[in-house]
């Protein structure tokens, strides 16, 4: 176990018990309420970066600082923004559809889990391909411009492979992964979701991280 794991396990195990202790639970509880953008922006910036790091962990072997670490750190800080907002709006629009009887789940657990599930489903179906798509161009773009490989965005859009995109982004990770996840998110009380989703950018990373690197290995 290098020193760099110690660390990473260290902040994370942090963060745990942060939110667990009674005191600084409801510290979070108070100023998620208070604050729900900026405290978006603390989440994602600081857990999924936790996640670029892992990934590069995984793939590399080592820890190694991400290319343009500070601009992607306050990337992900902007993503958590957005995403409060579209958790907010996309699952007040289903319960007003349900509401007005367009929807007649009626009531208890069972319509309570397809609410849920219909908020991740449409959110990622129409909101999740077009920020995946924008998070990746920002991404290269940043790289470019770290490596001193400047690149209009025009051709970083031209040079993207959008053939995987479509077919693993999209096509797998969305149905597979992020609605029904984002179903167990929106299951959780609405304090806990933005965290949760953050968290579960962390275990994403990984798990492509460690399916690249099994690819990789195979194709050696």
């Amino acid at each position: 176990m290098k020193k760099g794991d110690f660390v990473w396990a260290l902040l994370l195990a942090a963060i745990i018990a942060f939110l667990v202790i009674p005191v600084t639970n409801k510290i979070f509880i108070e100023t998620t309420a208070a604050h729900p953008f900026l405290m978006g922006f603390i989440k994602f910036a600081i857990l999924a970066t936790m996640g670029e790091f892992l990934a590069i962990r995984i793939l590399k072997g080592s820890w190694i600082k991400p290319v343009g670490f500070v601009y992607k750190m306050i990337v992900w800080g902007i993503i958590g923004i957005l995403v409060t907002y579209m958790f907010n709006l996309f699952n007040s629009g289903v319960i007003a559809t349900v509401d007005k009887g367009l929807l007649p789940l009626g009531n208890g657990l069972f319509a309570t889990i397809i609410i849920a599930f219909l908020t991740s489903a449409i959110m990622n179906l129409t909101f999740g391909p077009m920020f995946m798509a924008a998070h990746r161009i920002s991404d290269n773009f940043i790289d470019g411009a770290c490596l001193k490989q400047k690149k209009k965005v025009s051709q970083i859009i031209a040079d993207m492979d959008w053939n995987e995109f479509i077919r693993f982004v999209i096509g797998k990770t969305i149905p597979f992964f992020w609605i029904p996840m984002h179903t167990i998110s929106f299951l959780l009380p609405s304090e806990y979701r933005i965290l949760s989703a953050a968290f579960l950018s962390i275990a994403l990373g990984g798990i492509l991280a460690y399916a690249k690197r099994k690819g990789e290995k195979k194709e050696a």
